[in-house]
């Protein structure tokens, strides 16, 4: 009987020593995966009142690219974005460049993003908005920073309600070539003191490229409320010395939220109001979005939506637009 169990126990060790090192060898031979990436912008949209005469089919975005993993703490994205050359006199009415091309480490509660990155400037307010396809988030929008740039993005998670993030980037963006030695500098921090709430606070410094400029500071403040079947958020956005410019500076706030219905029907809002110094920049404006959601499938949504914009610098008119949206992604 003593022998038995003896052999018993040698055969339960070598069974856990066998499973032990086939998890290992699983680990070790891990092979690449990925997945292709597609999203597409495209909107009917038509002005009204003052703006009657504004009307057409607009291809806002194409991304095009894949996500891959090479490693269980390894992985990265290339994205190509296609969009309006904006190149006056130009037959390109589309071109072509690199968005994002990074590497990721995610062993733990720390992260490492390297390479042509996605900036945490205003991911965040982007993915609480939701609604990317149908307009900018609003920091994006009026030009506080860039949401991709050559950089480092080092994150850390403190706890389960406390995460930081710290980026090191050129600070040109993702269109253009690092032409000095100048470097932009973010910090931030993201709460979650319960679940259905978010806050946020970031501040950024990008030393001056110019000679005898100002270092551009931002700083941004965010909360957010998100309930299964509705969600608000508000953001605060200050940039100071734009463009480097001692005294040129910019204030806004955006306000948004949204309501579900169902699986298929949501309906959203959103309030903008941008002020700068002075009125040195002529994007000062109040904007006002109103729609619809339909989402007949996965990866299709459709909304008929209204904005309105009302400029609030002198010579410019207010203005209304209907729109019919639609994003494919998958």
């Amino acid at each position: 009987m003593f022998m038995k169990r003896k052999l018993l126990l040698a055969l339960a060790a070598m069974l856990s020593l066998a499973v032990f090192a086939q998890e290992e060898t699983k680990k070790s031979e891990f092979k690449l995966t990925g997945k292709p990436i597609v999203t597409l912008f495209a909107n009917y949209s038509a002005g009204l009142g003052s703006a009657n005469k504004v009307s057409g089919f607009n291809l806002d975005r194409a991304y095009l690219g894949y996500a891959f993993r090479v490693h269980p703490n390894i992985g990265g994205r290339v994205i190509f974005d296609i969009a309006s050359s904006k190149v006056s006199g130009s037959d390109l009415e589309r071109i072509a460049f690199l968005k994002n091309a990074f590497l990721s480490w995610t062993p733990g509660k720390f992260s490492m993003d390297a390479g042509l990155v996605k900036t945490e400037l205003f991911a965040l307010q982007e993915s609480f908005w939701g609604y990317r396809y149908i307009w900018k988030s609003f920091m994006d929008e009026y030009k506080y920073g860039s949401s991709a740039d050559m950089g480092i993005i080092l994150r850390y998670k403190f706890t389960d309600w406390v995460r930081a993030d710290f980026t090191v980037s050129n600070g040109e963006g993702h269109k253009r070539l690092n032409k000095d030695n100048k470097y932009r500098f973010d910090i931030g921090l993201t709460f979650n003191p319960i679940k259905e709430i978010t806050i946020r606070t970031s501040y950024a410094n990008y030393q001056s490229t110019i000679e005898g400029g100002k270092p551009q500071e931002t700083l941004a403040l965010f909360v957010g409320y998100k309930h299964k079947w509705f969600s608000i958020g508000a953001e605060y956005n200050k940039l100071w010395n734009s463009d480097f410019i001692d005294k040129q500076d910019k204030t806004g706030y955006s306000i948004y939220g949204h309501a579900k219905f169902d699986s298929k029907f949501s309906a959203f809002t959103r309030f903008d109001k941008l002020t700068s110094r002075d009125h040195y920049f002529s994007g000062d404006q109040n904007r006002f979005i109103i729609g619809v959601q339909y989402q007949p499938i996965k990866f299709l949504k459709i909304s008929p939506n209204f904005q309105n914009v009302n400029p609030t610098s002198s010579g410019q008119k207010a203005a209304s637009y209907a729109f019919l949206s639609a994003e494919l992604k998958f």
